[in-house]
């Protein structure tokens, strides 16, 4: 499937051409919803998607159509393999190699594999909107950020976005998704109308959140026991990941009270003479801070006081290689989400091009990317129409710029545009925990660049710097790497050993004097800060395949061990790309942390220490250590140690195999900044290991070019020993024994 332009919507879900048998009995019994008539209409987008419509007829007998949504790319012409207007006994539609049944009083929908048994089963109330189906026979996943968390049964989901919800200090916002998954080989993405999930029994309800909202009904069904498939088919629906500009998964440090100039420059050069890697600068707006970057809440002024000249001040940070971001304390206009005749979308482009054109003068004196706050009262048309705003403006400015954007709220369709952080959450460890599964129900929901406050927002007496090591080690496995929080000082990486707390915005909050000369942490924060970036041509080929695939970076366990049960219920570790388990400790004065490794073969990353999969066991740590193992059969690059994501360097990428069983993997790079990759200057370098033979291959993919420069030199090893070798690699197949 071709992906999506930034200036082009294509989709080319087809429908098969499908055989159609009924069988009938009896009169045929009208179709209502809410006491009006109603139309059925199964439209299959492809042979994993069956789109299921009750739509209301008008006065002349018509059905109306579901209105468009920007959240939706589906096509509206696919042909129906059934529609209908009265059931008079069970009908059997054929969709592929599955068979759908449909039969009256009340109106019910089953979806059964070929060996007749049954997926799904899904029942609608002729009285309202609601829905009743099965609830997962496994945990189920999905329904967007944050609330209970991991397995989402047995918790009813009113879908109210924002902070300000019970639970926000530990799981953080809401940002809600109709879009739910069953373990079990299913999901559906309740389009319209929007409501409320409750999985509290062994049958699940849908219910439209505004009382009496009848038809029409609209949902997308899924059916496939590959997890992998199912967040493809959610992406054809929603849209595939954009992608992100390289410097945005460096590490990003941001500030909130700032005294001077003279701070905001001397910081900065710190990060370099410290040789701390950084690549972004966010400075957040005056407002919810005494003095940010602007002059006051909404405002697009700098704040002379901090930014005399803030033209020269960005032009000399770009110098060293920084990007600048800065965060908006302002609601959007109230004319977001103002119902017309012409439909909210048509409104909502409207109010955001208005909006953007405040945007553009500060946007020209270089600045990078927005961190844009509030506006949780938003309905999801608007929050997508917000988000769409902070891609399509920059891209007006800068036609062959990647754009970014952290975004505070969206709705399904925002991995096409930005980026999403946790929200507001305190610094306790509990909450540190917590945002291991939201992270993972994050991705599942097809967002997959995503990220936290490090060392949390609202400090506690909890916070200390065992905390922030703590959570700077799992931030340097999210894909959005940045520290923030009150008390902003405490989350630099050397802010514990300087003595000082800065501004305390928290106050009577206990914090030790003894942890201001806390040496232990800045050298952690370099070994995790060195660590990402050497990561990088790992990450940004998955980062790659997100936006090929709908495949999230955070991967849950179940994307790859679906028939693996303990695996598909960790909550507390996960997957980073395909081949990187991750577990981090979050628990205080930890010695050792239990995890769980799937079926198969690994390796501790940090020892080359080989371990057999498929069992629970202890791992001892120390405070610089966070567990990471590495799957048998996998092919690591390892770049070298960079200040900032573009540096030049001499120094040859490590590709490091890790034998016990065959593999490949396939390392991708482009430009990094530029949309030059959606005309093909991108190079693809697949690499397969012969575990018997021993022997490492490598060559240009199909499709793919050698980029600047021509040639590559790399360094290949074996994780289990064996010395280095030095390889040329100019775009000819290479063998390597070792």
């Amino acid at each position: 499937m071709k992906h999506l332009s930034r200036r082009e919507t294509i989709s080319r879900l087809g429908g098969a051409a499908l055989c159609l048998t009924t069988r009938t009995g009896g009169a045929a019994e009208p179709l209502t919803i809410g006491g009006k008539p109603v139309e059925l209409r199964l439209i299959p987008l492809g042979s994993r998607t069956l789109r299921i419509s009750l739509l209301p007829l008008d006065g002349d007998g018509r059905a109306e159509p579901v209105a468009a949504d920007p959240a939706i790319l589906a096509p509206a012409s696919a042909a129906p393999i059934l529609r209908t207007r009265a059931v008079a006994g069970p009908q059997a539609v054929k969709w592929g190699r599955l068979r759908v049944k449909v039969s009256g009083a009340p109106l019910t929908v089953a979806i059964e594999d070929s060996a007749g048994r049954t997926i799904q089963r899904l029942q609608f109330d002729s009285a309202s909107a609601a829905i009743t189906f099965r609830n997962s026979a496994g945990p189920a996943f999905g329904l967007g950020e944050g609330g209970p968390q991991f397995d989402r049964r047995n918790q009813r989901y009113t879908m109210r976005n924002g902070q300000f919800m019970p639970g926000r200090t530990v799981e953080g916002a809401r940002m809600p998704v109709p879009w739910l998954i069953g373990s079990d080989g299913w999901a559906v993405f309740f389009h319209q109308p929007f409501g409320a999930i409750d999985l509290t029994g062994q049958e699940a309800r849908f219910e439209a959140a505004e009382p009496g909202d009848a038809p029409p009904l609209d949902l997308f069904f899924i059916a496939s026991q590959e997890p992998a498939e199912i967040l493809r088919e959610y992406a054809q629906l929603t849209g595939f990941p954009h992608m992100p500009p390289l410097w945005s998964l460096g590490y990003q440090q941001s500030h909130r009270t700032l005294a001077s100039r003279d701070e905001i420059m001397g910081e900065a050069r710190e990060f370099r003479e410290k040789k701390l890697p950084c690549d972004t600068l966010i400075y957040l707006g005056t407002g919810f801070t005494p003095s940010g970057w602007n002059t006051g809440h909404g405002s697009f002024t700098f704040n002379a006081k901090v930014f005399p000249d803030p033209d020269k001040m960005i032009e000399e940070l770009h110098r060293e290689h920084f990007h600048i971001a800065l965060h908006l304390t302002t609601p959007p206009p109230k004319l977001f989400g103002r119902v017309a005749d012409s439909g909210p979308e048509a409104n909502d482009v409207n109010d955001a091009a208005n909006y953007w054109n405040t945007h553009k003068e500060t946007f020209r004196l270089g600045v990078d990317g927005w961190w844009p706050d509030e506006g949780d009262p938003l309905s999801p048309e608007s929050r997508l129409a917000r988000d769409r705003m902070y891609w399509e403006g920059p891209l007006k400015e800068r036609p062959n710029e990647r754009p970014w954007a952290l975004h505070r709220n969206g709705y399904a369709g925002l991995q096409r545009y930005g980026w999403l952080w946790s929200g507001d959450v305190d610094s306790t460890w509990k909450a540190l925990a917590a945002q291991i599964p939201v992270g993972l129900n994050t991705g599942l929901t097809g967002v997959p660049y995503w990220g936290t406050d490090t060392g949390g927002f609202t400090p506690t007496g909890e916070y200390t710097g065992e905390l922030y090591a703590r959570w700077f080690q799992f931030s340097a496995f999210c894909p959005l790497f940045r520290s923030h929080g009150r008390t902003w000082k405490l989350h630099l990486p050397w802010g514990w050993n300087t003595g000082e707390t800065g501004p305390i915005e928290t106050p009577n909050v206990p914090l030790d004097p003894k942890e201001l000369h806390n040496a232990q942490v800045e050298p952690i924060c370099r070994k995790y800060l060195n660590l990402r970036y050497q990561l990088l041509p790992y990450l940004y080929s998955a980062v790659r395949e997100a936006h090929d695939t709908g495949m999230p970076i955070m991967r849950a366990l179940w994307l790859h061990y679906p028939d693996d049960p303990r695996a598909v219920a960790r909550a507390d570790e996960y997957l980073w790309g395909r081949d990187i388990l991750v577990a981090p400790v979050t628990e205080p004065g930890a010695a050792s942390r239990q995890l769980y490794l799937p079926k198969g073969e690994w390796y501790d990353f940090w020892t080359g220490d080989h371990a057999q999969g498929g069992r629970q066991f202890e791992r001892k740590v120390d405070l610089a250590t966070m567990p990471l193992y590495v799957r048998a059969g996998a092919i690591l690059p390892l770049g070298p140690v960079k200040q900032y994501v573009s540096q030049a360097t001499e120094e040859p990428t490590v590709i490091r195999v890790y034998p016990g069983t065959g593999g490949a993997f396939t390392m991708y790079e482009d430009d990094g900044a530029s949309f030059a990759y959606e005309r093909g200057q991108f190079m693809r370098i697949a690499m397969r290991w012969d575990d018997k033979l021993r022997q490492l291959s490598l060559s240009l993919a199909a499709g793919s070019k050698m980029l600047d420069p021509a040639e590559r030199e790399f360094q290949i090893e074996l994780a289990a020993g064996g010395g280095r070798k030095s390889v040329r690699f100019h775009g000819s197949p290479v063998t390597v024994q070792l």
